[in-house]
């Protein structure tokens, strides 16, 4: 009997016995279905595809360690509809932030010296936020904000996982924006 034959629970049965065959079986069978999902919620080829190929990566790395109690396409369906929110969740905050740097890094809004104090008050507040961070948490900061990397690219260059990278991320920007709201409350009421 060949592979594609098979249903997707024998598929399962024959995964937790380490054959790249029906692995290769299930990414043929669901891949284009898994991108359509994933592009038809995002409208980006690339993100789309990149996060299809991370999730397959990730199915065939903890294939040992997977417990589907659904169908195996309901499995794979859910698991990228997380990633996506994930990734957009990810992508929202990296603009927010971009943004406000952008804003801050300005000269041009700088009508006055007040105003221009007031910038670099609130660019040293956030300095001074990302200089308190725990050393790891800092540097997977500053490689998101700073240089622009991707989590893929940071956990990388890092040796973690990309799930301790977004974790790491959401705790900076959970602490900076404890620590900055005073700051932008008073750009607020300033400029408005």
């Amino acid at each position: 009997m060949k592979l594609h034959d098979l249903s997707d629970d024998k598929l399962l049965e024959l995964l937790e016995l380490n054959n790249i065959a029906a692995f290769e079986e299930i990414y043929n069978r669901y891949w284009l279905k898994l991108y359509g999902s994933a592009y038809s919620r995002l409208k980006e080829r690339e993100a789309a595809q990149e996060i299809v190929q991370d999730f397959f990566i990730s199915f065939w790395i903890n294939r040992a360690q997977l417990k589907i109690h659904s169908s195996l396409q309901g499995y794979l369906f859910t698991a990228i509809k997380y990633s996506i929110l994930n990734y957009k969740r990810a992508e929202t905050v990296r603009t927010s932030y971009c943004e406000l740097l952008l804003l801050a890094n300005k000269t041009n809004f700088y009508n006055s010296t007040e105003e221009y104090l007031t910038w670099k008050e609130l660019k040293e507040n956030i300095d001074a936020g990302v200089n308190q961070l725990p050393p790891k948490c800092r540097s997977v900061f500053e490689l998101s904000r700073n240089q622009y990397k991707t989590n893929k690219e940071i956990a990388k260059l890092l040796d973690i996982s990309e799930k301790t990278v977004e974790n790491h991320l959401t705790r900076a920007l959970r602490y900076l924006r404890v620590n900055i709201d005073t700051a932008i409350l008073l750009l607020f009421f300033f400029f408005h």
